[in-house]
């Protein structure tokens, strides 16, 4: 059983909330207030070594992969052999440097051990396990990422349950969370991810589909990440960004992507939508919706890479819900656009291209490191992080990326250097940091980075990711570009 390396960033370290200018009064800081505490984190944690991604002793998945405060939803949870267990249900935040608020503990329950579900001919894995809580959430509940914490009375084994709790409330930011990309690359109970047809364990094509009911195994790729059980990818990329942010105070909301699939009416109720960390897999209803919110006035930044990269489409389950299940279709770019990776010329090219939205795309190698080269010093957004022209902060650019600038009238390409597979060893390919205008003067901000969030805060159980090249953590200069971005966003 390992324990997660756990860092704090110098607003941990201080204590203290440190809120933008006109933001000490808002929701999200008001919220923060209240105390925090670090018992959030896994303490006693296991993957069975047969599976390689679960832990059966105690794990879960909820009914609902986003909630409305007042809203019910249920948790189903296997317990392998039985044993009691309890939950602890947790917002995360930044909460005095401690990133987490204790919101209730529920059971014990009686678990017992439920049954696996047999993959259909898709390979789908969709649990019809029985609910052990049926919770009401409360009103009082701010919108936000929670995790409930898992804990079984035979040998204290925890893992995660993560949900998302949003509202219908104006904001300055709609952060939207990558759940279609955790469920993507989610391998529970063993290899049934999006990309295992049963043959080949990095499939690219279509045929296959990945469904919400059924716990998230360990997360699968490029680092060990202990935290990620039952989490998704959340704290490996997202809430680095969601715990500066409300550490500065700022006034965020919290979405799934599947609100930007199902409600584009919401996205107009706040001036800036974030696209975040490893955001790879959009519907084309997604798609359309934000390009409609970016045409009316919207702020858009993908402080994230390869996003908007695989075209999915949403099924309901099999008692018939809605947007449970989804399948990988297509591509957002045209084809050999990314190089294409073996299947991947199976599956529909065609317009839109991700370019069209973001400002660049994936494209080839698609994974790299580099870098992140200043190429504009007098750009506003610049301003007051003493970068100069041909200046890189070391590592920030990765695992994945960026690239090929869309020709839109008035793109800026702010930051572009070569990637690498390793120091010294150049792979091809090229990325671009980009911004261009809507049609009212608003901004779309392309970062070209999945590691962006990294150069902003080390929340406690945090873990730096090594690959092609590694990040070197909180910068001031990042911290001033991304405040520069969001104080441009919210005026």
């Amino acid at each position: 059983m390992a324990r997660m390396a756990m860092g704090t960033s110098l607003a941990a370290s201080t204590g203290a909330c440190l809120h933008r200018p006109g933001l000490s009064s808002s929701k999200v800081a008001r919220e923060n207030q209240q105390p925090g505490t670090r018992s959030w984190i896994l303490e006693n944690h296991a993957i069975d070594p047969a599976s390689r991604y679960r832990c059966p002793w105690v794990e879960g998945y909820a009914s609902k992969t986003r909630v409305m405060a007042g809203e019910r939803m249920a948790f189903f949870v296997s317990t392998r052999p039985a044993s009691d267990y309890h939950i602890d249900i947790y917002r995360m935040g930044y909460y005095q440097g401690h990133g987490g608020r204790h919101m209730g503990s529920w059971g014990p329950f009686k678990g017992r051990s439920q049954t696996d579900p047999k993959p259909t001919e898709k390979r789908l894995q969709d649990c019809q396990w029985d609910p052990c809580l049926e919770l009401r959430i409360p009103t009082d509940w701010l919108s936000g990422v929670y995790l409930a914490k898992l804990t079984e009375h035979r040998s204290w084994l925890q893992s995660y349950v993560i949900f998302i709790v949003k509202d219908q409330r104006q904001a300055d930011f709609m952060f939207q969370c990558s759940d279609h990309t955790w469920q993507a690359y989610n391998r529970w109970p063993n290899q049934f991810s999006l990309y295992d047809n049963g043959q080949n364990p990095w499939y690219w094509g279509g045929g296959v589909e990945v469904g919400f009911n059924r716990p998230y195994g360990k997360y699968c790729q490029i680092f060990d990440a202990p935290l990620s059980t039952g989490s998704g990818e959340f704290l490996l990329w997202e809430y680095p960004l969601a715990y500066w942010m409300e550490s500065q105070g700022y006034d965020l909301t919290y979405v799934s992507n599947q609100d930007t699939h199902a409600f584009p009416n919401e996205l107009s109720r706040c001036k800036g939508f974030l696209s975040v960390g490893h955001d790879e897999y959009w519907t084309l209803d997604m798609f359309h919706n934000l390009q409609g919110a970016i045409e009316g006035g919207m702020h858009a930044a993908f402080l994230s890479g390869n996003a908007v990269c695989g075209r999915i489409e949403m099924k309901a389950d099999t008692h018939g819900n809605p947007n449970r299940v989804f399948e990988r279709v297509g591509v957002f770019g045209p084809p050999g656009g990314t190089r294409e990776f073996d299947s991947m010329s199976s599956l529909i090219h065609q317009r839109p291209y991700a370019h069209e939205l973001i400002g660049a795309q994936s494209t080839g190698p698609v994974t790299g490191g580099a870098d992140w080269i200043c190429r504009q010093p007098d750009h506003w957004l610049f301003a007051g992080s003493g970068m100069r022209e041909g200046e890189g902060i070391p590592g920030l650019v990765g695992w994945e990326w960026h690239g090929d600038p869309a020709p839109i009238p008035g793109l800026e390409i702010l930051a572009s250097g070569p990637t690498q597979q390793a120091p010294g060893q150049p792979n091809g390919g090229q990325y671009t940091a980009t911004m261009y205008h809507g049609p009212n003067g608003n901004l779309v901000f392309n970062a070209a980075t999945i590691w962006w969030a990294d150069g902003l805060s080390e929340p406690p159980g945090y873990v730096r990711p090594s690959v092609y090249t590694q990040p070197m953590g909180p910068d001031p200069r990042v911290q001033q570009i991304t405040h520069n971005l969001l104080d441009r966003m919210r005026s």
